[in-house]
């Protein structure tokens, strides 16, 4: 499923202007290369109605550099938007004229679009979502209903972290309340996530991760109390030195408006969680090209296949791997999504050094560029992948508190079950599909063929005697012609 050449998509934001590549599965393409540069274009646009000389260069330099190295790697398709400050300034035609004198075809995506877009994003990351998207940018902020798979509802609004200032609190309270009732989003927000899209709103992400000493470092799906969006005002007002230093300072300096923001919106829309999405008009681009029936794939299942498929060692081993020990388990659809990403990527260890395969599949399951996933279940895929390798306690012991015990304990005899199946079949899928797992209720079998009864070690016995203790069962192998 990988494009023969990668895609670009340039976007030309009020804050920022950057530059991502993305290869890879088309239902969840990973980015290549990433560029941004601050070039600031809606700084001065509340007081001047226009974008300013100084930003206009340092875009355009930007985006002559990236033209050019766009040609360089060789990519299929780009396709370049601008958004709120382009659209509102009074010499934004002009601007874009400039922008395709450098050899671009600039687009400047209308508010709605925007809106639409930034929960296209949302629905392609988080499968399931069901609430209100909120993108931060620096000139507006875009609101959208998804529900079912689909964006209903979608309005922006002119309260970007340029555009607003710390002390105009009063008046963008009565702006969004306006547009919040006007377009029904005050009552469909009610008891239903809020997922934050925009640098500004991770910045604070990131903020309360350092702050709560969170054991995981990766923002998306990163999930806050609504209450908190208040306190974090607080937390802002007083950051030590140590905490300023892990972000940017046009980040730092925006952050106080954006806590601001997001805790106006918390009030009104009463939702039942914050939750971040590194996915936003960007990706949704991409999503919202792609036929109904590649939206409808697993992201999560994609990436890990794709991911495993540059490593393994024997064929599509990671699909027959979940097949052959599934039935050793009763794990709901939720966890068995989980189950087979798991699955998928136990082979992209083979080929680090025996002592340090637990620590690549823990690094794997932890810290890869996954969608579709939350916290517990990176967790989740981390310990699967540390047990297959003989390994159940994971290097940091904050990180299973993330998870119950049972969750815990149900990744653990993932491991071992992956573990008991590598060893039998060698990584070799055809000996997977000859053999099988049977659960009882006190009873684990392994059902082995006779020809194929020399396959049965010693190595072989052991782990099972080990899942079947896990799951609190006798081991028993049944050989039949």
């Amino acid at each position: 499923m990988r494009p023969a050449k990668p895609i670009a998509i340039v976007d030309i934001g009020s804050n920022s202007v950057r530059l991502v590549v993305y290869s890879g599965a088309p239902r969840v393409p990973t980015p290549i290369f990433n560029e941004k540069v601050l070039a600031g274009l809606g700084a001065e646009l509340a007081a001047t109605g226009e974008l300013s000389a100084r930003s206009q260069e340092k875009a355009l330099a930007a985006l002559r550099r990236y033209h050019l190295l766009i040609g360089h790697m060789g990519v299929k398709r780009t396709r370049v938007v601008a958004t709120a400050a382009v659209r509102d300034a009074r010499n934004g035609a002009q601007f874009v004229r400039r922008i395709n004198a450098i050899g671009f075809n600039c687009e400047v995506l209308p508010a709605g679009e925007e809106a639409r877009l930034a929960g296209e994003g949302v629905l392609s990351a988080i499968p399931g979502a069901d609430g209100i998207v909120g993108d931060l940018g620096g000139g507006s902020l875009e609101l959208a209903d998804v529900r079912k798979g689909q964006v209903t509802t979608a309005i922006s609004l002119r309260l970007g972290v340029l555009r607003v200032s710390a002390d105009g609190e009063k008046k963008a309270l009565e702006i969004l309340r306006s547009a919040l009732h006007e377009s029904g989003l005050a009552e469909a927000g009610a008891g239903r996530p809020f997922y934050m899209v925009g640098g500004s709103w991770r910045a604070l992400a990131r903020i309360d991760m350092i702050a709560t000493e969170y054991p995981l470092p990766v923002k998306h799906q990163y999930a806050m109390r609504p209450k908190r969006a208040r306190e974090l005002r607080q937390v802002i007002n007083s950051l030590d030195a140590t905490v300023k230093k892990a972000l940017a300072p046009a980040r730092l300096a925006t952050s106080p408006v954006a806590a601001m923001i997001l805790a106006q919106l918390t009030d009104e829309l009463r939702p039942s969680e914050l939750v971040l999405s590194s996915f936003g008009i960007r990706e949704g681009l991409l999503f919202s090209k792609l036929s109904k029936a590649v939206r409808k794939h697993d992201p999560l299942i994609e990436a890990a296949r794709d991911a495993g498929g540059a490593e393994r060692r024997f064929g599509k081993h990671g699909d027959l791997l979940d097949d052959w020990i599934g039935p050793a388990f009763d794990d709901p659809p939720a966890l068995a999504r989980i189950r087979h990403a798991s699955c998928l990527l136990t082979d992209v260890a083979w080929q680090a050094t025996p002592d340090f395969r637990a620590d690549r599949g823990v690094e794997m399951a932890l810290h890869g560029n996954w969608v579709g996933v939350d916290a517990p279940g990176r967790v989740m895929m981390a310990q699967a992948l540390s047990s297959s390798f003989g390994r159940d306690k994971l290097p940091n012991g904050a990180l299973a508190g993330l998870c119950t015990a049972d969750e815990i304990g149900r990744a653990q005899c993932w491991g071992h079950a992956i573990r008991l199946g590598q060893r039998l079949s060698g990584g070799v899928g055809s000996v997977l599909q000859s053999t099988s797992l049977i659960l009882d209720p006190a009873v684990l079998h392994l059902h082995v063929r006779e020809a194929d009864s020399a396959l049965v070690s010693d190595g072989v016995r052991r782990r099972l005697s080990r899942l079947a203790e896990s799951l609190g069962r006798t081991p028993k192998i049944l050989i039949s012609e």
